[in-house]
C-alpha cells in the first residue's frame, strides 16, 4: 500500500510538471491535461494531441463517492448547491516551478470533509482512522489525501470541490473541479473533469 501512495504521489508531480510546461521523457508517462481547456489550441494528452473540441469528451457532470463508505453517493451541482457552499476567495494554480497559471478571485464550493461526511466513511469505531481519499479525474489522473490529512490537520480546511468560478459556471474543465488550497504548490492536486471520489482502508 505505501508503494501504490508513492506512485500515486509520482503521478501528481508529474501533472504539476505539465501544468507548467514541464516534460517527462519516460514512455509510462501519467496523463496530463491542459491547463485551459478552453484554448482552442492542441494539447499533449495521453501522448495524442488534441483540440479544446476533443478535450470535451472528458467532461463529467456527475460524481460518485465510492469504496469505503456506508452510503455512496452520486453527485452533481444541483447536489452541491444543496449543500453547505463556501465562497472561496483569491485561490491561485501555482504550479510545482512556482509559477501562477489560473488564478480565481471568488470560487463557490463545498468542503470535501463535508462530502465524506454524508457518505460516511466506514469506520470501525473512532480509532479506526487508517483510509485514503482519491480524487479521481475522467482522464484517469489522480489526486490522493490521507484522512488524517483532512480530519486531523489544517489541510482538511481548504480541500474544496467547487462548481464555480469567478461568478461564473464550471464548463469547459468538467461541472465540478476539486482544489487543495493550502497546498504550498496547487497544482499537484488541482483536480479538474472530476468523476469520482474513492475512500480506500489501508492494508
Amino acid at each position: 500500500m505505501i508503494r501504490t501512495i508513492r506512485t500515486l504521489a509520482a503521478v501528481a508531480c508529474a501533472f504539476a510538471l505539465t501544468m507548467c510546461g514541464g516534460t517527462r521523457t519516460d514512455k509510462d508517462a501519467p496523463a496530463t491535461a491542459p491547463t485551459e481547456a478552453a484554448d482552442s489550441t492542441a494539447h499533449s494528452h495521453h501522448g495524442a494531441t488534441m483540440t479544446a473540441e476533443d478535450s470535451a469528451s472528458y467532461i463529467s457532470k456527475r460524481i460518485t463517492v465510492s469504496g469505503d463508505v456506508e452510503h455512496e453517493l452520486t453527485l452533481t451541482v444541483d447536489s452541491l448547491k444543496a449543500m453547505n457552499v463556501a465562497t472561496i476567495e483569491d485561490f491561485a494554480v501555482v504550479c510545482q516551478s512556482g509559477d501562477s497559471t489560473k488564478k480565481d478571485l471568488t470560487c463557490k464550493g463545498v468542503l470535501l470533509k463535508d462530502i465524506l461526511d454524508k457518505a460516511a466513511i466506514a469506520q470501525r469505531n473512532h480509532k479506526d482512522r487508517n483510509f485514503y481519499i482519491v480524487a479521481r479525474a475522467s482522464d484517469g489522473y489522480m489526486a490522493t489525501f490521507s484522512w488524517a490529512e483532512l480530519y486531523n490537520n489544517p489541510t482538511g480546511a481548504g480541500v474544496y470541490v467547487i462548481f464555480e468560478e469567478n461568478g461564473q459556471p464550471i464548463e469547459a474543465q468538467g461541472d465540478m473541479v476539486l482544489i487543495s488550497r493550502t497546498d504550498t504548490k496547487t497544482g499537484p492536486r488541482h483536480v479538474y473533469w472530476l468523476k469520482g471520489i474513492e475512500v480506500r482502508r489501508v492494508g
